[in-house]
């Protein structure tokens, strides 16, 4: 194992990513945590619209190439990254090829139903999926032909089982702490936390699944028809 080993999971909203990182940080060996690191930097440029925005842009820096060597840094252990991938808006992806880029995806369904309660006019490019088959062709093609991908719903149903083969491939020790954490929030969440990880905050491990009679809306319909074409690609390559 390498002992400046940088993890960038690439991941859209709603995706379990933060309970994903509450995993990885509460390994004995992880020492850095970044969460989000483009959120004001994709605000700024965007000007979208989105819940504490200069709350936001105030927390972070937002100059496109300094979180890009911020995300680069490296330190004497592992670095975790949490990336929605929406945030990404420019073409250049050289960045990334110092960094283990893995993917976490979830069925869009699950994904358009949870999001639309928090940001209600969001649209097909705010859920991430067309940024991060971009970035997922980008290392095949350049860095990884087999990249590491996790499904949400496999994670939560088999956590062990998934996070086992995933340190394996990674050629890091298994650490169960990464089964278990404790509730509230963090010192490394972004500012944003208070708003989008309401169930997290509340959380101590991943629990299994519970069957959902989804409705949807005909605009959320939409998006996930355009959506799940690209998670039936990752989802066939998923551990």
């Amino acid at each position: 194992m390498s002992n400046d080993l940088i993890i960038a999971m690439w991941s859209g909203p709603r995706n379990l990513s933060t309970a994903l990182m509450r995993s990885f940080a509460n390994r004995k060996d992880v020492v850095t945590v970044l969460d989000e690191p483009f959120y004001a930097s994709y605000l700024v440029s965007t000007n979208k619209d989105h819940p504490m925005k200069n709350e936001i842009i105030k927390s972070q820096i937002n100059e496109i190439d300094d979180v890009k060597k911020l995300c680069q840094k490296k330190t004497n252990g592992i670095t975790y990254q949490k990336h929605m991938t929406q945030h990404i808006i420019d073409n250049d992806l050289s960045w990334l090829d110092s960094l283990c880029n893995c993917f976490l995806i979830r069925n869009p369904k699950l994904v358009v139903s949870s999001f639309m309660k928090s940001l209600e006019h969001g649209q097909f490019e705010d859920i991430g999926f067309s940024k991060q088959y971009t970035i997922f062709k980008y290392v095949i093609e350049n860095l990884n032909k087999k990249p590491i991908v996790i499904d949400a719903s496999k994670l939560r149903n088999n956590p062990k089982e998934v996070l086992s083969k995933v340190c394996k491939i990674l050629n890091i020790e298994w650490d169960e702490g990464m089964l278990k954490w404790s509730q509230g929030i963090e010192d490394y969440d972004g500012i944003w936390a208070s708003h989008w990880y309401s169930s997290v905050k509340n959380s101590t491990c991943f629990k299994p699944e519970k069957d959902k009679n989804i409705i949807l809306t005909n605009n959320e319909k939409r998006i996930v028809d355009m959506a799940m074409p690209i998670y039936e690609e990752l989802y066939s390559k998923a551990i």
